[in-house]
């Protein structure tokens, strides 16, 4: 069972908390479950006082347990939610609606929670726990008519199989005329087609249910409606037609008032359906569903949420938003204190002598009152550029990279957050891929969004980002870095044959290569300081040898045939891929990596949309 009590085990837990941050009163000895993988996050329960660890994983990657309690369970409590659906679309063409897309399955065994098993237990030993985290399906219609793309599972797998938890994709909605997918929560119905269902949610079924149906569209037309997606909570069209599903809150990295992670710690909301002339803000399901509208594009499920992508407005009918990515969470208790932080904001945890604070969304970072005031650093990502999935396009550019020092004065002293999402993919070789958005430690701090990748029919020039852009074929040239936050994309290889990798942080896109074919690799991230390398987080990607906590790699480009796709770059960026059947690769969340390119994939539900980025704080404790 493999107890960890070194030395005194009263004057340990004090050494412990002197160095956490937390102002300690009454301790109690600390003897926990040692473990790795993810972002830490270490907090308080106010109320009975129990110290509670975390581990957030916004991408795939491993729960390894190297020591056990002898004070606590060997049990841990998760949260799994796998990745929402893509809503429906269509090429074009005014007064058509669709389907909301459903959230992705969400499964608990957090004690008190509405949507646990009585008595569900986790049990754990030394050992290893892969964590497999889904990603939001694409929402459908820039290339043609197509229900929305399934999110993709999540898993937090047990070596024991039957004990594995598996949180099954979100359905994609419904295309004008067609019903719904089922998946974890169920896609919203297309509309107009009699008595067209919305996709079965609960799917597989597991109880307690993962989900729920997506809502049934409207048969009338005109002035017709599409479905919501179903969300955790209650299924679509409640409380009224179109609406997506509501999700439910589960607090499972910190408090009520500071959850780190979800949509005001909701997680799992539908997106919204097609209204029927209008575009509704706040249609989305809470638990980041996306909402219906505006214009020509649906509003995309929120980041680390599982919420379903919502459909674009019936006044100018296109493409649906995509669903967003899911999350898995692992927390376990190591102490039990009275204790009081000296800031709030993201996700927290202690290393080398230092408090750090993780944001994987936005927020807020707020001193506390024993804050005293002190110069902090930072890491501060944009999110990266997204690739051209048709016809030779560039691959995705890196977010911005800063890194620094800033001082922060005396309490109270409130600074916002904001963390970049990712660019979305273009099917279109008249569109360029779109640019990820900027992060910011405060307005003065702000790194640019990745440059999308070019596309030949638009400019076939990469797009100016913190790092470039790569170019299309022509040859045609990468995009600029700007501003000292990266560098240049890749050139593009003429004739047709192969398109730039993505600028990255620490080095500029690869060029593409005619003969033999080979699409530019990804521009090399950069690794970051010192004191954000805690060896309990993994934080970013592996990078050169066995060194890890890379950001902000460019993506790869990609070949119009047999040839070799591009390699992203060390830091997230997505592999390029070669026509025909060599799918390009996303840039990794949260680390601003830009994507990897495709050729000829309309229609075909490849992702390569860039990494949202991620801002990391750090004081002495």
């Amino acid at each position: 069972m493999g107890i960890r009590a070194q030395g005194n085990p009263i004057a340990s837990f004090l050494d412990v908390w002197s160095n956490t941050g937390l102002d300690a009163v009454s301790p109690e000895p600390e003897v926990y479950i040692e473990a790795t993988g993810g972002i830490i996050s270490d907090w308080v329960d106010p109320s009975p006082g129990n110290v509670y660890r975390t581990h957030i994983f916004t991408s795939s990657g491993s729960f390894a347990i190297s020591a056990l309690s002898n004070t606590y369970p060997a049990n841990v409590e998760y949260l799994v939610v796998a990745g929402g659906g893509g809503a429906g679309g269509t090429s074009g063409g005014s007064g058509l609606w669709h389907g909301g897309g459903g959230a992705g399955g969400a499964r608990t065994n957090l004690s008190g929670h509405p949507a646990a098993a009585p008595a569900t237990t986790f049990p754990v030993s030394v050992a290893t726990y892969p964590v497999t985290v889904g990603g939001g399906g694409n929402g459908m219609g820039e290339s043609g008519n197509a229900n929305g793309v399934n999110g993709a599972n999540s898993v937090l797998t047990h070596p024991n199989s039957p004990e594995t938890i598996t949180a099954t994709g979100g359905g994609g909605g419904g295309v004008f005329n067609a019903a719904g997918n089922p998946g974890g929560s169920g896609g919203g119905d297309g509309g107009y087609h009699p008595g067209g269902p919305g996709g079965a949610g609960n799917t597989p079924p597991v109880s307690p249910p993962q989900g729920n149906a997506g809502g049934v569209g409207d048969p009338a037309n005109p002035g017709g409606h599409g479905g919501g997606g179903g969300g955790w909570g209650q299924a679509g069209n409640n409380p009224a037609f179109g609406y997506g599903g509501d999700g439910l809150q589960c607090f499972i990295a910190g408090p009520p008032t500071a959850s780190p992670i979800g949509d005001s710690g909701y997680f799992a909301g539908g997106g919204g359906g097609t209204f029927p002339t209008v575009d509704v803000p706040n249609s989305g399901g809470e638990g980041g569903g996306g909402d219906c509208g505006p214009a020509s594009i649906g509003g995309h499920g929120q980041f680390g949420t599982g919420g379903g992508g919502g459909a674009a407005g019936a006044t100018s009918a296109l493409r649906g938003g995509n669903g967003g990515p899911g999350i898995v969470a692992v927390r376990y208790q190591i102490g039990s204190i009275t204790a009081t932080a000296k800031a709030t904001g993201g996700a927290i945890s202690y290393y080398g002598g230092k408090t750090i604070h993780t944001f994987t969304s936005s927020g807020t970072f707020a001193t506390g009152p024993t804050w005293s005031p002190v110069s902090v650093e930072y890491i501060v990502i944009a999110g990266g550029g997204a690739a051209n999935n048709e016809d030779l396009g560039g691959a995705g550019g890196a977010g911005g990279y800063l890194t620094g020092t800033t001082p922060i004065g005396a309490h109270p002293v409130s600074t916002t957050i904001q963390v970049g999402a990712g660019g979305n993919t273009s099917y279109n070789d008249s569109v360029n891929a779109g640019n990820g958005g900027p992060s910011y430690f405060g307005s003065p701090i702000t790194a640019t969004g990745g440059g999308g990748g070019a596309a030949k029919g638009g400019d076939p020039t990469g797009n100016p980002g913190g790092s470039g852009g790569g170019g299309d074929y022509g040859p045609a040239p990468g995009g600029s870095g700007v501003g000292g936050q990266g560098n240049d994309g890749g050139d593009g290889a003429g004739p047709p044959s192969a398109s730039g990798g993505g600028g990255g942080a620490g080095g500029a896109g690869g060029n593409g290569q005619a003969s033999p074919k080979v699409g530019g690799a990804g521009g090399i991230g950069v690794q970051a300081p010192a004191t954000f390398r805690d060896s309990n987080s993994s934080v970013g990607t592996p990078g050169p040898g066995p060194s890890a906590y890379w950001f902000a790699g460019g993506g790869g480009g990609c070949t119009d045939g047999p040839g070799t796709g591009g390699t992203g770059g060390y830091g997230g960026g997505g592999d390029g891929g070669y026509h025909p059947g060599g799918h390009g690769t996303a840039g990794t969340q949260n680390t601003g990596g830009g994507g990897g390119a495709t050729d000829q994939a309309a229609g075909a539900g490849v992702n390569g949309n860039g990494g949202s980025g991620i801002v990391i704080v750090a004081y002495p404790t």
